[in-house]
């Protein structure tokens, strides 16, 4: 297992790095194998990373009045969509309330409470520290009625009361991901009353009143980016803080070998990492690693896979959100939108190139054409969100993100729909079907949320975007 996930990384980091592979191969005092597995290593504890700074960044909030963030062990109380200026997680939602919360399980247990939704779809995916769904509470799952779970970390031991489901994390750190359907903006203010009625509670304080503690602002917080932040890392000082990162938050069983193999170079919980056990040459090997990932894992957004169909990517891969031992698959699906849900709560296919297999650029003018009764096959609903190549919004008249579903979308006469996707108006009377575009490279994600079999099983798939100029 160990050898096929080790080249699995190693063909992954020959990519682009042919020149220093020569280097070392002629230079004999580079050593080739600690700079391959720090390679690996790096790639195996990206996710851990990300997911911290990400706690850090939204958890540094008194209170979750403001909907950007709530302290550890509060949900978020959201009030309106990300905007254009929102970096803190790559590829929002916008058509979706988040209600999240970031859990810190070493001290005790807590209560999830969740509230009957009646016909509301919702979806409460937990995700460990290292960005694994392990477990998924939701209208899919446990369905729509009134329910208390209790959350434990992986060292509790003690007695689940009566009347809780309980749900063990394999790490003290959990992200509760969860989206509540906003059926347009005056349907606001019922999703709001909805999410102050899901709680979260430590165990002791359940049968007591339980009132919200403030969080601290900590100022020293780095405003940058999860990725912006991780990329500017020394090799050493990653590793070191990963290595504390992995005592409360271990290596998943499935790890185990590979963690054996990652000890030898100082990199495990509780490990020393030095870069004073290695001479000058491969000092500066190891130390381009982040930067070298990075630019790897950043171009993988640009590369179109192998089988695209009508010039999307389906993203069906059955390991989405539970990767096993893919440790690549896992950083980049981190690396360009860390959160992912399983495939059977939700699908996200993605297209970086019209029908004629060329880059979306803004300059241009593109059609989406739906027919008659083939628009995406939800039991929920679906979106088409506009992000920049970094992953963000971009800012436009209509402070518009996405198109779904739940727009007033115009349907043409035959019953077909268009979506126009472009930087300037189609036209007042088609802006009801207009998603606005930046100036330059862009790419689309579709979110499809509780997806039917058709979309499974690949037998419906998005119409192309066609280029309003193509002759096809």
């Amino acid at each position: 297992m160990v050898k096929r996930i080790m080249f699995a990384l190693t063909v992954f980091i020959a990519i682009g790095c042919q020149k220093k592979t020569q280097i070392a191969t002629e230079n004999e005092s580079v050593d080739s194998l600690v700079v391959q597995q720090a390679k690996q290593a790096f790639i195996y504890s990206l996710p851990l990373a990300l997911m911290d700074i990400t706690s850090k960044k939204l958890t540094n909030v008194e209170s979750n009045a403001s909907g950007n963030g709530a302290p550890f062990n509060q949900f978020t109380i959201a009030t309106k969509f990300p905007d254009a200026k929102f970096r803190d997680v790559v590829r929002p939602n916008a058509d979706t309330f988040y209600n999240t919360a970031f859990l810190e399980l070493t001290a005790e247990p807590m209560v999830l409470h969740l509230p009957a939704t009646n016909k509301r779809y919702y979806l409460m995916p937990m995700l460990n520290a290292w960005s694994d769904v392990f477990n998924a509470p939701g209208s899919r799952t446990t369905g729509n009625s009134e329910g208390d779970f209790l959350i434990t970390g992986p060292f509790w031991k003690g007695v689940v009361p009566k009347g809780m489901i309980h749900i063990p994390s394999p790490t003290n750190l959990v992200w509760i991901l969860g989206r509540i359907q906003v059926n347009g903006p005056s349907d606001v203010q019922e999703v709001v009353k909805l999410e102050k009625q899901v709680t979260l509670t430590p165990l002791s304080k359940f049968y007591s009143i339980y009132p919200l503690p403030k969080g601290i602002i900590d100022t020293s917080i780095d405003k940058r980016s999860p990725n912006e932040i991780v990329a500017a890392m020394d090799l050493e000082k990653y590793f070191n803080y990963v290595n504390k990162l992995m005592v409360a938050n271990p290596p998943l069983k499935q790890d185990s070998l590979f963690i054996k193999q990652m000890v030898k170079i100082g990199v495990g919980p509780g490990a020393d990492f030095n870069m004073n056990n290695y001479n000058k040459n491969t000092k500066a090997a190891l130390s381009s690693i982040p930067t070298e990932v990075i630019k790897q894992l950043s171009e993988q957004l640009n590369l179109s896979p192998k089988k695209l169909i009508n010039g999307w990517n389906m993203n069906l891969n059955p390991k989405m959100g539970n990767y096993g031992t893919d440790y690549l698959f896992r950083a980049i699906v981190a690396f360009q939108g860390l959160g992912a849900n399983l495939i059977e709560d939700a699908v996200y296919p993605s297209c970086v190139v019209d029908s004629e297999g060329n880059p979306l650029n803004g300059e241009n003018n593109y059609i989406m054409h739906f027919n008659k009764n083939e628009t995406p096959p939800v039991q929920a609903f679906w979106s088409l969100s506009m992000y920049n190549n970094e992953g963000y919004f971009v800012e436009n008249v209509l402070n518009r993100h996405a198109i779904g579903d739940r727009n007033n979308l115009k349907v043409n006469a035959d019953g077909s729909i268009d979506i126009y996707i472009q930087k300037n108006s189609p036209g007042k009377d088609k802006e009801s079907n207009w998603l606005p575009t930046p100036a330059g490279d862009f790419n689309l994600l579709m979110r499809a949320y509780w997806p039917k079999e058709p979309l499974l099983n690949g037998s419906w798939t998005p119409p192309a975007v066609k280029n309003s100029k193509s002759k096809n």
